[in-house]
């Protein structure tokens, strides 16, 4: 396979309808995207080093198809504020977003998260008003290189249909879970429902048809058409089980400010709730158990025809490496999009 230069970017070896960039003009075309759209130097570049970074772990969903999604919300179009404290303790901090876009207001919420647990080996920082928020491993990946362990979690607009409903009545509502480890962080992020509400988007935008059993139409009813979804919702991953993780998600990002003042929960709201490991035992001697343990598991008898036991996030970090070196593949006609904007 080709690698890509800075002379030439792009390689013909790539699936029908799609092209292959560098990381340099993937970022280029991205760019000129946000700053089109009124981004500042500034938040264009903390946006797309997540975008980029998702690209480069294999999530084409949440990379540069979101500028698009991001240009079409009316939130975008509303005046921004600077994000700042509403309530502020040595451990703990109320963040108002001010209609940053979540790229920006949680990554610097993240900040605060790592400023605060640094002095004090803990800390719990909320954000509201704001929106789009992307994926959460990336700031979670950033707090436990920092050395500490985090929970992060995330509700938004109503996406997702309860077991039995008609309507939307929940966020797609990630969790995510970090802990530093001797050989390289060990991250969990899921979200709770079936499918990322990014990926009904994209699937709409490229007339692909969603997997079965996630996408329901305005009346409740099963269907493939992901522009019937996007009318209609997608469903809970596992059934009631992912319902009630969701609904607990939910719960937290009212911690987080998350609902309006008529108590409808309307808003994004995101937490983390960071510690240092010291707080309970040597740092080191965490990070060592935590390499130790994932290696327990990975030595695990594997049934015939399995290669390999793999660990949540695992697949992300190789598949950057690789990517890096073989450059990012994207949708011609995400591109065009974004170059129309």
């Amino acid at each position: 396979m080709k690698t890509p230069t800075s002379a030439s970017p792009y390689i013909d070896d790539t699936p029908p309808g799609t092209i292959r960039v560098s990381v340099a003009e993937a970022t280029k075309i991205g760019e000129r995207a946000l700053k089109k759209i009124g981004f500042s130097q500034e938040d264009a570049g903390i946006i797309l080093g997540q975008l980029i970074d998702n690209a480069l772990c294999g999530y084409p969903f949440t990379s540069l198809p979101r500028i698009l999604a991001i240009a079409n919300d009316p939130k975008t179009k509303a005046p921004r504020r600077p994000v700042r404290a509403v309530h502020e303790t040595p451990v703990s901090a109320m963040l108002d977003g001010g209609n940053n876009v979540g790229y920006v207001a949680v990554y610097k919420a993240a900040e605060v998260a790592i400023e605060k647990a640094k002095a004090n080996g803990f800390s719990i920082v909320g954000v509201h008003d704001s929106y789009y928020s992307g994926r959460n491993a990336y700031f979670v990946e950033k707090i436990v290189n920092a050395g500490f362990v985090t929970l992060h979690s995330a509700c938004g607009q109503p996406h997702v249909v309860p077991p039995g409903g008609t309507r939307p009545a929940l966020g797609t509502n990630p969790i995510c879970i970090g802990f530093p480890s001797a050989k390289g962080p060990f991250i969990l992020d899921m979200g709770t429902a079936a499918l990322q509400w990014g990926e009904v988007q994209l699937h709409a935008r490229i007339d692909a048809p969603l997997p079965d059993g996630v996408g329901v139409d305005r009346n409740g009813m099963p269907t493939r058409d992901a522009k019937e979804a996007l009318l209609g919702g997608v469903l809970p991953f596992g059934g009631h089980k992912g319902f009630g993780l969701s609904l607990a998600m939910q719960t937290m990002g009212l911690l987080a400010g998350a609902a309006r003042p008529n108590g409808n929960v309307q808003d994004y709201g995101f937490l983390f709730i960071t510690f240092a490991p010291d707080l309970l035992m040597p740092g080191d001697q965490f990070a060592e158990q935590v390499a130790r343990l994932m290696e327990a598991v990975k030595a695990t008898p594997r049934k015939a025809g399995v290669d390999e036991i793999r660990i949540p996030s695992e697949r992300a970090f190789r598949e950057r490496e690789r990517r890096r070196r073989e450059g990012i593949v994207l949708q011609k006609k995400v591109v065009d999009a974004l170059n129309a904007l």
